[in-house]
């Protein structure tokens, strides 16, 4: 769309990963198994948390957001890169492309706190017991599930204002396999310096600050757990957060070196290897490492089977012996 003597950018080409075009057949199956995977496996921790009346408490009612969010997370990606696998088309408008990197934004953004109050949630549960029912009952805990969801898409708002404002007059070829921040500033045909600079304090500002209070949390549930006497006990309390503290490490692991890194930063090359740990592996771990790790899923999924079979047979006495044997 001409304006004068500059040509506006209407539409992107996303390249994705073209020095593997060969094996894009191959890549398809892997991502597209990898991504059928992520949305049932959370789809059944979110259902199983859903039906089992002993789950009804702050700290699964936490797990099912972040159950949901991590479907919403890998969804906003995934499918356009599978697309891009099949398709010779890679086009994106200007619009959908702002769109993508603003969703993206705002679930990153939610994550991040949504994973700081299941750190509270946790620190309430193991160093304040006695006022725990108090402090984290139900209304309290859907209010910070709400305020995550809400903070986290008011977040990029500032961001994705100052990136599409950026004038954009070709070349239009992203090198990344999605709409990111880093990719679309090397884009523009003005200096983003002073745009690059408020994004990066923005963004870091946001991850250091939740990453902080999460790493707080902890130091305090480690010295509580650390002075329980029994190891029964400690044991039990560490069994209780493990799951959690497995998803921050690797979450904000990766998170950490994709977007609190100096100016100019990794190569793109690098920062597409980072982004696929964070965007496609990660949603796909936290159903294992909730499933594997935590007691009471384990136990949730063990009766929710027994209680398949008791319906399908009628009752216990039709059961194979080696049935309850499984079930311990």
């Amino acid at each position: 769309m001409g304006r004068g003597n500059q040509t506006s950018v209407t539409e992107f080409i996303i390249l994705g990963f073209p020095s593997l075009e060969k094996f894009f057949i191959l890549l398809f199956m892997v991502f597209l198994t990898i991504y059928l995977f992520t949305v049932v496996g959370n789809v059944l921790i979110f259902l199983l948390v859903r039906a089992d009346h002993r789950l009804q408490i702050p700290m699964f009612l936490l797990l099912n957001n972040l159950s949901l969010l991590e479907i919403c997370y890998t969804s906003v990606i995934v499918p356009k890169m599978l697309s891009g696998f099949l398709s010779e088309s890679k086009n994106i408008s200007f619009t959908g492309c702002m769109v993508q990197l603003y969703t993206f934004s705002a679930l990153g953004a939610a994550e991040c706190y949504l994973l700081t109050v299941m750190a509270y949630d946790r620190y309430l549960a193991i160093c304040k017991p006695l006022h725990y029912a108090t402090l984290m009952n139900s209304s309290h805990c859907l209010k910070l599930a709400a305020g995550s969801w809400i903070g986290g898409f008011i977040s990029p708002v500032l961001p994705v204002a100052l990136i599409s404002r950026l004038p954009f007059c070709g070349p239009n070829v992203i090198n990344y396999f999605y709409c990111d921040a880093q990719p679309l500033l090397k884009l523009s045909c003005m200096d983003t310096f002073v745009t690059e600079a408020s994004i990066s304090i923005l963004a870091s500002t946001l991850i250091m600050s939740s990453f902080a209070l999460t790493v707080v949390s902890y130091i305090y549930i480690i010295s509580t757990i650390l002075r329980i006497s029994s190891a029964t006990g400690r044991q039990k309390a560490f069994s209780t957060c493990g799951s959690h503290l497995t998803v921050v490490i690797i979450f904000y692991g990766t998170i950490v070196c994709m977007y609190v890194q100096p100016t100019g930063g990794y190569s793109l090359d690098v920062n597409k290897v980072l982004s696929l740990l964070y965007t496609v592996f990660t949603p796909m771990l936290n159903p294992i490492i909730y499933s594997l790790r935590n007691k009471d899923i384990k136990d949730a999924m063990r009766r929710h089977v027994k209680l398949k079979h008791i319906m399908h047979y009628g009752s216990t006495e039709n059961l194979h012996p080696h049935f309850f044997s499984c079930q311990r």
